[in-house]
């Protein structure tokens, strides 16, 4: 590879209390919870809109469960689907166009400075101790700085970007989870069509469970063998169902290359999966897609590692954590195959509600620096649990407040007492101790 030395003077646009990289159901959480405690905050977005998947990615339903009382809860009201349960047995996915409206309001109400259209291309260093974020849109390069920064970009750009150590893919072979485009039908006879929420779903198609069902298609090749979980669920609109199939194997979503691959791979099977809904599935001879996400839906990248990293048997034995900043977290340990279709361990194996300490949001050797999301420290299969959206929220509200506290303080993340966190979320009605 051939390097040139650029070197180029740029403003420093505007100082913030705290930034937050990435308006994710994390990112966005971290931000409202910040600027709500009295500080300034920016939150910075690469996309047009704010939300992530829960616009863009068009992910839905909303699984997961946390302790009650928290931004979750208030997030799914404004989104109108309230009684979203841990694995969307009774939860719909909500209308992703309206979350666009519901989030930017969101988001405007608590006075957080939005920068759409801005992606961070690299970060402001003083030894070990992080300053601030270039960015770069339509106006070219220029930089932001910050007491604390938040990154909540998913795949941990801002901690990378820092130098801090990661991890990646499983143990065994450094193998992902596939990627995923979600997208939405409708004309869907609700008098005959079926729901099928994943692999732990016994649902029937005559005589014959649907998966079984379509793990026989594969067999018989009428569908690819990484389309052998066809998940489909209801939305808030009856007639429609929000599809979660298409999947692409063997992708690093950090590589431009391997995002286009991934992309022409997956457009080309939600397709091929409309037509076998149309031939096989009763109910769904008319459907039709009506929209789609316009970025791939990723579920694992890097992993950071912090000053704790959260393990599998504690989400198995659902440990809880002194310093916990999100507490009785729930989902199953959903390990999509990096190798095939459906589950890398057949079916998922259920977790206990568990807590995530304050620590695996630090990492190791970066100061200034909070992580929230899926980068958080966690082994693969913990964050095979963790990553999904309602515990997100619950670590952007846990993270945001901690960067707030850091600020005013005046004591760096690594040193605030996760105490002075967790007695915050108790007074704005989070049961941390229920």
């Amino acid at each position: 590879m051939t390097h040139i030395a650029y070197s180029k003077s740029i403003p420093v646009k505007k100082h913030y209390d705290v930034i937050v990289a990435g308006s994710g159901p994390a990112g966005v959480c971290s931000a409202v919870a910040a600027a709500r405690e009295g500080v300034s905050v920016a939150l910075i977005e690469r996309y047009g809109v704010l939300g992530g998947n829960l616009t863009v990615g068009h992910v839905g339903p909303i699984l997961g469960e946390v302790a009650p009382g928290g931004m979750r809860d208030e997030l799914l009201e404004l989104l109108g689907v309230p009684d979203n349960d841990i694995l969307g047995v009774v939860g719909v996915a909500h209308d992703t166009e309206k979350a666009k409206r519901v989030l930017i309001n969101f988001v405007r109400k608590a006075n957080v400075e939005v920068y759409l259209q801005t992606s961070v291309c690299d970060v402001i260093m003083d030894g070990n101790t992080l300053r601030g974020v270039i960015v770069t849109g339509k106006q070219g390069m220029y930089a932001l700085t910050a007491n604390v920064i938040i990154d909540a970009t998913g795949d941990g750009d801002i901690a990378y970007f820092s130098g801090a150590g990661y991890e990646i893919g499983r143990k065994q072979d450094g193998l992902m989870q596939p990627v995923t485009l979600e997208f939405t039908i409708d004309n869907v006879d609700e008098s005959r069509a079926i729901t099928c929420i994943g692999e732990v779903d016994d649902v029937m198609l005559g005589n014959e469970r649907f998966l079984d069902f379509t793990a026989r298609c594969v067999r018989e090749g009428i569908l690819p063998e990484v389309m052998s979980s066809v998940r489909l669920h209801r939305t808030v609109t009856p007639g429609e169902r929000r599809v979660n199939t298409t999947q692409s194997n063997g992708i690093n979503a950090t590589d431009v290359k391997d995002l286009v691959k991934a992309e022409v791979e997956l457009r080309n099977q939600m397709h091929q999966l409309v037509q076998f809904l149309r031939k096989y599935v009763p109910g769904y001879e008319n459907c039709r897609i009506i929209s789609s996400a316009n970025t791939l839906g990723v579920r694992e990248t890097r992993r950071f590692i912090g000053e704790y990293i959260l393990t599998d048997d504690d989400v198995t034995n659902g440990r809880k954590f002194e310093d916990a900043i999100v507490h009785n977290a729930n989902f199953i340990i959903d390990i999509h195959n990096p190798v095939g279709g459906g589950q890398a361990e057949g079916v998922p194996q259920h977790a206990k509600p568990y807590d995530i300490p304050y620590r695996c949001f630090i990492p190791v050797g970066v100061e200034n620096l909070i992580l929230s999301g899926r980068c958080i420290s966690g082994t693969h299969r913990a964050h095979a649990s963790y990553r999904v959206m309602s515990i997100c929220m619950a670590m952007g509200q846990g993270t945001g407040i901690a960067a707030a506290l850091s600020v005013k303080e005046k004591t760096p993340p690594r040193y605030l007492p996760a105490s002075r966190v967790r007695n915050r979320l108790i007074e704005l009605g989070v049961q941390m101790d229920a």
